[in-house]
C-alpha cells in the first residue's frame, strides 16, 4: 500500500494530475496506519501476520 502510494504521488507530480497525487497521499496514509497497527501487534484485516 505504501509503495503504491509513493508511485501514485510521483506519477501525479510528474504528469501534473492532482487526482493521482491525492489518491497517492491517501494510499500512503492508509498504508502507514496498517503498518503501524501491524508493528504494534494488532490484527489488520483479520490477520495477525502478513507474509
Amino acid at each position: 500500500m505504501i509503495a503504491i502510494g509513493v508511485i501514485l504521488v510521483i506519477l501525479g507530480l510528474v504528469f501534473a494530475m492532482p487526482v493521482l497525487t491525492y489518491v497517492g497521499v491517501v494510499a500512503l496514509v492508509i498504508g502507514a496506519v496498517f503498518w503501524l497497527l501491524g508493528a504494534l501487534g494488532h490484527a489488520v484485516g483479520g490477520r495477525r501476520v502478513w507474509y
